[in-house]
């Protein structure tokens, strides 16, 4: 798999990325008290398969699990990190709800995340999502032809960690685009000098998970889930970015 993607692939990303956003929409407006995380996952299926796409994660099968991965939509509350499997968990006044997505269009993929509040949530907890929601801004900013993957690490970690947030260190980005996950992994920590260099035509997908305590985390037995080792709450945004000459894109909003 190519690292470094054609213009017409890039096109083509586009506007997959761009129906990915609408499809992470149109479910984000459905999280509220009383719904399941299964109505969010049906809904986003529904959505991506009827304008002739197909879900990414759907069938996905991990080195670490005994099957493939159940759904369209990984769907984490509260301590849950990535890879929430949707069920009958009904959401709840307070809960946090990262929501991870992704679609494939002419055989290309995107993948993107954002993280939701359920009603009224805490003060903390708003904090949690807007620090993790900026770092993943400046993360894309210093994503420029030149530097190296590290500096996007770099600037992730700063931030989270100047606002008080746990960076999670064992999970963080990837190339995308002819995979799921495609190299480089983009650690959200690291040197700014450290990595290989960003190139232009690269496909990257950003990924920072910041939580209210440690950075450790534990994997569930159904070989997919992540949670926080100390029972605090994760919050989880993503795009996925093409690299420019004149720097990066956001390819899904």
């Amino acid at each position: 798999m190519a690292l470094i993607k054609t213009q017409e692939e890039i096109a083509t990303l586009k506007e997959a990325g761009k129906r990915l956003a609408y499809v992470l929409d149109e479910v984000g407006k459905k999280v509220a008290v009383g719904v399941t995380t299964s109505d969010l996952d049906i809904l986003a299926e529904k959505l991506i398969r009827e304008d002739g796409d197909t879900p990414a994660f759907l069938n996905y099968t991990s080195d670490g699990a005994s099957e493939p991965y159940p759904a369209t939509l990984c769907v984490s509350v509260n301590d849950e990190v990535v890879h929430g499997i949707p069920g009958d968990y009904v959401l709840k006044e307070g809960d946090i709800v990262g929501i991870d997505i992704g679609l494939i269009r002419k055989g290309l993929y995107v993948d993107m995340a954002r993280t939701f509040p359920v009603g009224k949530i805490s003060k903390e907890d708003e904090k949690l999502i807007s620090v993790t929601q900026e770092a993943l801004l400046r993360g894309i900013q210093i994503a420029l032809p030149g530097k190296k993957i590290g500096a996007i690490g770099s600037v992730i970690w700063s931030y989270a960690n100047g606002n008080g947030c746990g960076v999670v260190e064992v999970l963080g980005g990837h190339g995308v685009g002819h995979a799921v996950h495609e190299s480089p992994f983009i650690p959200n920590f690291g040197k700014e000098d450290s990595g290989i260099e960003i190139k232009e035509g690269m496909v990257l997908a950003l990924e920072p998970m910041l939580t209210c305590g440690t950075k450790d985390v534990v994997l569930s037995s159904n070989g997919y889930t992540y949670k926080t080792k100390d029972g605090k709450k994760s919050a989880h945004f993503e795009h996925t970015i093409a690299i420019t000459e004149d720097g990066p894109i956001i390819l899904t909003e």
